[in-house]
Order: structure tokens, then sequence, then C-alpha cells
């Protein structure tokens, strides 16, 4: 691999690893339908002048309902769930039980007529459910509901690339993600101003904002294109191994959140379980890579 795209790989663990932390600072101070349209208005309005064309307004025509399909999953739904859920969870919890969403994407895509899973698939199926029952486990009771709904997002994260691959494979990553983003801006317009704060938050929390909105997202995808572009699809996903680690690090240094043995084993049990749980030949690698496929983030 070439320095820059070294310097994207790791620019792309963090991007990517951080999102938990901030949205765990910014829903101290504004609403989740407040939250998500900073996110995806701003990404929008980034991504769409890039994106644009004619080619663009094609795409829409011919792929709506599919668009409509992953843009549900991917944003409206998971980004609502992920951010409720952080109300009550330690970002860093957060983090690591949407790293399971590889899991639940190789057990969707068996059951939806996939490719078959080899033993050493189920095996890592296996691991990575361990690994969740030892993250989730001592919570049960107090924090059942917030768990539920940061599995549903991981869930979801992994409904929205088997729409991708697919009903999208044949449309650039780029337009699909700003059209994305745009709509699910407008469908959160209004919720947000029936919730917009009657105050100006703090300056913590618009700097949540901002780095969500402009780093987390609309950077996020830039660097994420330009790192496809340098080392090839299948390369580009090896950062997504890495963003639960960061997003457990960024908890625990930044918002001081505990570091328990539960917590290192879980990340350990899950991330073994990813990695076998997804593997496959070369020849089987997808075509399409979205933000969706790159999930945890």
């Amino acid at each position: 691999m070439t320095s820059r795209g070294w310097i994207l790989f790791l620019a792309m663990s963090i991007i990517w690893g951080i999102p938990y932390l901030m949205i765990k600072v910014a829903v101290e101070g504004v609403s989740v339908p407040v939250l998500v349209l900073a996110r995806t208005a701003v990404g929008a309005a980034v991504l769409l002048p890039m994106a644009f064309s004619w080619q663009t307004v094609t795409i829409v025509r011919n792929h709506w309902k599919a668009l409509l399909g992953f843009a549900f999953f991917e944003i409206i739904a998971a980004w609502w769930l992920l951010s409720d859920a952080e109300r009550h969870l330690t970002s860093s919890m957060t983090g690591l039980l949407i790293a399971a969403s590889p899991i639940i994407a190789a057990v969707l895509d068996r059951l939806t007529g996939g490719e078959r899973l080899g033993y050493k698939r189920i095996i890592g199926l296996g691991i990575g459910i361990c690994g969740v029952a030892v993250l989730a486990g001592p919570h049960i009771g107090g924090s059942t509901w917030p768990i539920i709904e940061v599995l549903m997002v991981a869930t979801c994260y992994a409904i929205a690339p088997l729409i991708a691959a697919r009903y999208l494979a044949d449309v650039p990553a780029l337009p699909m993600t700003a059209v994305c983003l745009g709509f699910a801006a407008l469908v959160y317009a209004a919720p947000a101003a029936a919730t917009w704060p009657y105050e100006m938050p703090s300056t913590r929390v618009l700097l949540a904002l901002g780095g969500l909105a402009i780093i987390c997202t609309a950077l996020a995808f830039i660097v994420f294109f330009a790192l496809i572009r340098e080392v090839g699809a299948a390369r580009a996903l090896v950062f997504t191994y890495i963003n639960p680690a960061v997003a457990l690090a960024a908890g625990v240094i930044v918002l001081h959140e505990p570091l328990t043995a539960w917590n290192i084993a879980a990340l350990a049990l899950i991330m073994t379980g990813c990695v076998f749980a997804t593997r496959r030949h070369p020849e089987q690698e997808p075509d399409i890579v979205t933000e969706a496929t790159a999930a945890p983030r």
C-alpha cells in the first residue's frame, strides 16, 4: 500500500470510529431529529454539488424504490435509533455493539438466498454472538431497550448493503450517497423544527454536531471514495475492523467511560467473529462499496 493509501486508511479508521463519541455529546443539548438533520443536511449540501448531473437525475428516476429502501435503513431509521440509544448507553458500548453488523449481514445474506455458510463462517457467527452476549448481558434489565435499539441499528446496517448490492450495483456510490442524505434531510426537517432547542446549545454540543456533520459524514465519504480509488474496494473495508477499537478508546479517553474486562473480551470476540463470518473468496468480493458496507461507525 502506498503512503497515500496508509494515510487515507488511518483517517477512515478514526473518522468512522468517533461518531459514537460525538453523538453521545450532541444528544446532551439537542433532540434526536435535530441531530440527524444536522448530519444529513450538511452532508447533502457538501456532496450533492459534487455528485449532481443529469446522470444523477436518471439514477433517481430508475432506482427510486431501492434508493428509498437504502436511505431508510442506512440513515433514516438507523441514525434515529442510534442517537436515541446513546442517551442511555456509553459511546464505547454502542460502538462495540454495532460491530456485530457484519455478522448479522452474513446471516441475512444466507437467509435471503445468498452465499452458503461454510463451517468457518458458522464458527465466526457463534463467536460474534458470544461477544454480543458478553457485552450486553451485564446490562440486561436496566438498559434493555437501548441495547435493543443499537442491535436494530446493526440490523439496519446489515440490510442496507444487501439492498445496495442487489438493486443498486450499477449506481455510482457518490450520487447514491448524496441523494440518500438529501432525502433523509427532507424527512427530518419537520421533526427537527418541532423539537428545535429554545436556547443555543453549549459550545461542546455545537462542536459535536459540527464534527458529526462535516467530519463523520461529508468528509468521511470524500476520504472513503478516495481510499477505494487508491487501494480497491476489498482492501478499503479492512479499516472496519479497527473502528470498534477506536470507538472504545475514544469513549474511555475523552469521556472517561469505564474500561471493563467485559468490553475488552467483547471486542476480541466480536472482531474475531466478524473476520471469520465475513470471510469470502476474492472472486466473491462485492462490487459495490458504500458507507453501509463499511459499518460499524
